[in-house]
This record gives C-alpha cells, sequence and structure tokens, in this order.
C-alpha cells in the first residue's frame, strides 16, 4: 500500500518502491502477551535497526503497534489515509448475545478490559498468531469468540468476517487503523518524497492520541482507549483509561486546534490524577 501510493503520487512506474520484507519479534513470538516479553518495540527494533544502518529507506508501521517514544534519529513523516477504526467481534452478533461465562480470545489488554467492563461473566483467554491461526482456534472450539481489528481484516479481504463493535461501546487503541511511514530524520530527500503520501487529517488524529497516550506513561500492560476525529481544523479526542478486570474506568474528551497536542497532554495527567488506585498503578506516570 505505501509502495502504490509513494508510485502514484510521484508518478513512478510500479516496482520503482523496493518492498523489503522483515520479520520482527513480535511475528516470531506467537505463544505468550507482548507485554510479558518486551512490548510494542517487538514490532520495531528490527526495522529501526535497518533504517539506521541504511539498508532501508523507510519503514511502514500500524501506528496502533507503535511506542509513542521513539528514537531521535527516526521521523514519522506519513500517514495513509485511515481505515475502519472498530474492532470487529468473530464468533457472536454481538458482546450482549455471548452466552453466559464464554471464553473471549484476544492479548489485548485493552480489549480485555473493555470486554469485562460490559461482561464480568466472560472468561479472557490468551489469542496471538495471525489471522488464520485465530480463526482455526476459534473454529476448533478453544474460544467461543474473538476480537480483531476491522482495518486489518480489510486489508487481508476479509472485511466481512464478524461483525463491528460500535466506538461507543469499545474506543479503539490509539493509532488504530493508520499506517505510518517512519524514516532517518536526517533524509531529506525521503523526508520531502514521503510528504506527497501524507493524509494531514488522519497525522492529526493519529498523534493527538499519541500524545495522550505517551502522557500517560504506561505500557503494554495498560488498558487505554483513544479515537481522534478532525473537523474544521480542531481535533475532537475520545478517550478512556481503565483497570485491568475493567471494574474501573475513566472517561473524558477534549477539542482543540489541530496542533495542539499539549491539550492531550493534560488531558491524560488530569484523567490520571483523578483514577483511583488500580488505574494509576497501570502508568509509570501517575
Amino acid at each position: 500500500m505505501a509502495a502504490a501510493a509513494l508510485e502514484v503520487a510521484h508518478h513512478w512506474l510500479g516496482g520503482r518502491v523496493e518492498t523489503v520484507v522483515i520479520k520482527t519479534s513480535g511475528d516470531k513470538v506467537q505463544d505468550r502477551p507482548l507485554a510479558d516479553i518486551g512490548g510494542k518495540a517487538l514490532w520495531t527494533k528490527e526495522l529501526d535497526a535497518a533504517l539506521v544502518k541504511g539498508e532501508t529507506h523507510a519503514s511502514v508501521h500500524s501506528m496502533k503497534d507503535v511506542e509513542t517514544e521513539r528514537p531521535a534519529a527516526l521521523c514519522l513523516a506519513a500517514m495513509l489515509p485511515r481505515a475502519d477504526v472498530r474492532d470487529r467481534l468473530i464468533g457472536a452478533e454481538s458482546i450482549e448475545a455471548l452466552k453466559h461465562g464464554a471464553k473471549v480470545g484476544t492479548s489485548s489488554p485493552r480489549r480485555a478490559a473493555q470486554l469485562l467492563r460490559l461482561r464480568p461473566d466472560l472468561e479472557i483467554v490468551i489469542f496471538r498468531g495471525n489471522l488464520g491461526t485465530r480463526l482455526a482456534k476459534l473454529e476448533a472450539g478453544e474460544v467461543d469468540a474473538t476480537l480483531l481489528a476491522a482495518a486489518g481484516l480489510e486489508r487481508l479481504g476479509q472485511g466481512s468476517i464478524g461483525v463491528p463493535i460500535p466506538i461507543d461501546v469499545m474506543l479503539p487503541a490509539p493509532g488504530q487503523g493508520a499506517i505510518g511511514i517512519e524514516c532517518r530524520s536526517d533524509d531529506h530527500e525521503t523526508l520531502s518524497q514521503l510528504g506527497r503520501v501524507n493524509d494531514h487529517q488522519t497525522s492529526a488524529a493519529v498523534r493527538a492520541e499519541r500524545a495522550f497516550a505517551r502522557a500517560l506513561g504506561g505500557s503494554c500492560h495498560s488498558p487505554v482507549g483513544a479515537y481522534a476525529a478532525i473537523k474544521a481544523n480542531e481535533v475532537y479526542l475520545r478517550v478512556e483509561i481503565l483497570s485491568e478486570d475493567g471494574k474501573d474506568r475513566i472517561a473524558d474528551e477534549a477539542r482543540f486546534r489541530v496542533g495542539d497536542d499539549t491539550k492531550a497532554e493534560a488531558l491524560a495527567k488530569s484523567m490520571l490524577a483523578n483514577a483511583p488506585a488500580s488505574i494509576r498503578r497501570l502508568f509509570a506516570a501517575g
């Protein structure tokens, strides 16, 4: 997608942009939650190394899997137009329709906390692997249902699987549905080339969501939901932080001018200050 966007924007012949496939630690380790073995850096460290060494000019990331603190030597130069930000439930018509005590497979602390807030009777089962692996586990009856990002399903040609969960029910992860392209901060030619494919609304929204998450100071263990919508140069940011069991939740929202992400940071700090201990202990800033 990123290569095709660049070729179209610059009127390059197809194939001009070479795609280098790098298998990350996040791809290789499938039997444990990422938070237990290194967090989101497992999706980025190999790509970062190739970029810094000059083996590649740019890295393409799913923004929900990118740490909010990035090396100064690297720059998030562009984001492609955002896809569907929602989660999709596979295995039932709705969260309410799940049978009492149903097993739901997910490795996401956010999804687990949000589900348990809505349905404390559910049993959360750690669930990792690619789409085929997860669907096979579901088919085999290891779980009754699972949740996956709608954007990822769409990009794999499986957008009709499951049912979408409204963001009023489950806020997405910061950056969900967005593809970011990163390059070296001193590579001015690549920075300029990537600028041609940057979707400004997506970039503004994701940067606001990431500013909120960064100010919280949490880890992969910290359940955080955030979604920013852009209207007329204004950001409308909706956020929530939860305890791991979903029993405690703090939700809020803010409106501010595009680019004024200090408002998102202030919102995060205010929410932490008013959060119960069950939530504060999950965030380094708390």
